[in-house]
């Protein structure tokens, strides 16, 4: 049993505990609040006066499957072998020696979400792991949704190779000929009632079924206005489950995102325009959505920008004008909330993982460091103070 005492908490979705006490047994929390009864056996880690909040959450990086430092060795992001691969999965391409992952465990990041990358049309499986250990196994939360993606990168890999997409109306229609595929492979799955009756097992539809079942959303690349809203109008034709990554001129579409009541990952806000379509990149986004009440996080997608930034790019959000409480849920609940998996993470709650960070000061300060990192009830980072 671990106690942690002495502590200011952020819970995230209720109350800040001014002097509060932690308990945790096996991995999860088990009381929460203020003159909390301490087991003698329970082992104290004293947070002196220190904010401790939930572990930081990363809700769209290619930690492992991109890996840090190498060249084309470690790179694993892309299946460029055809436009659609719904049936691979980042679970099989991650690395959990890459030296990035204790980057974030420095930086309080304890969850991430990790898509193949966007050079497809549907890319393959995301999955949600812990920073922590050796044995992806061991570290796997579970799958996150079907990465797609729209706009430059999949017409230029392919339209670069003379094939389908070489414009964006090709990406569209290689999207809707995958979905109708799989739509009309569901239907006679479900209509057979032998098993003569069944289709001629397909691999591309097969890996879509959970998406055209409902159990999974597609997690959408895009970041100019109309591949966001072809993005849209593509799963409201199909029915579809969907959220959207990076959303770069979602300021421009406030209104039209607010009715569908669509959640987006938002960034890497503090990467520079690397391209047309993420020219207009800057903070106007998170802080329109903000204020309209859109659901949004943060991502940096690591490794376009280095994922240890992810609270400074909370804390760059609160100096562009938005409310600091925002900003932080930013990193974490509304991040678990986008990966679906914020019943294990993202906020400080009994029941929940102990996945929890003590910090110097204000985790959105730049000044501020992670004292230490705890992920499932074991501490990964403990910084050296000099």
């Amino acid at each position: 049993m671990l106690a942690i005492v002495n502590a200011r908490i952020e819970t995230v979705s209720h109350d800040i505990i001014a002097d509060g006490q932690i308990l945790v047994e096996n991995g999860k929390i088990i009381a929460i609040g203020s003159n909390l009864e301490i087991p003698s056996e329970a082992r104290y880690i004293d947070a002196a006066g220190r904010t401790v909040t939930p572990g930081i959450v990363e809700a769209h990086a290619h930690i492992g499957i991109g890996e840090q430092g190498l060249g084309w060795e470690g790179q694993d992001t892309n299946e460029t072998s055809s436009p659609v691969t719904p049936w691979c999965n980042a679970l099989d391409g991650i690395n959990m020696r890459d030296t990035a992952f204790e980057d974030f465990r420095r930086a309080g990041i304890t969850s991430v979400s990790v898509p193949p990358g966007s050079a497809n049309i549907i890319g393959g499986t995301a999955v949600a792991l812990k920073c922590k250990g050796e044995i992806i196994t061991d570290a796997v939360i579970r799958t996150t949704g079907m990465k797609c993606a729209l706009g430059e990168n999949p017409k230029a890999v392919y339209g670069g190779k003379n094939k389908a997409p070489g414009t964006r109306m090709g990406s569209a229609a290689v999207f809707r000929e995958a979905l109708l595929k799989a739509k009309q492979y569901l239907a006679k799955l479900e209509a057979a009632k032998t098993e003569k009756d069944k289709p001629k097992f397909d691999k591309q539809s097969e890996a879509l079924l959970p998406v055209m079942r409902g159990e999974l959303p597609l997690m959408i690349h895009c970041h100019r206005s109309d591949d966001i809203v072809t993005a849209v109008r593509i799963c409201e034709e199909f029915g579809v489950r969907y959220v959207l990554e990076h959303v770069t001129d979602g300021f421009l579409l406030v209104d039209f995102l607010k009715e569908r009541q669509v959640h987006c990952a938002v960034g890497p806000t503090m990467h520079y325009g690397s391209k047309v379509e993420n020219r207009e990149r800057d903070f106007r986004t998170p802080v329109a959505f903000a204020r309209a009440g859109i659901d949004f996080c943060f991502t940096t997608d690591h490794a376009v920008l280095a994922g240890q930034w992810l609270p400074l790019t909370a804390g760059l959000a609160v100096g562009w004008g938005m409310d600091r409480d925002a900003a932080f849920r930013a990193i974490t609940l509304a991040s678990a909330e986008h990966a679906g998996i914020a019943d294990r993470v993202g906020s400080l709650e009994v029941g929940k993982d102990a996945d929890i960070v003590i910090w110097s000061g204000d985790p959105l300060d730049f000044t501020t460091h992670a004292d230490v990192t705890i992920i499932d009830g074991t501490v990964v980072f403990e910084r050296e103070v000099c």
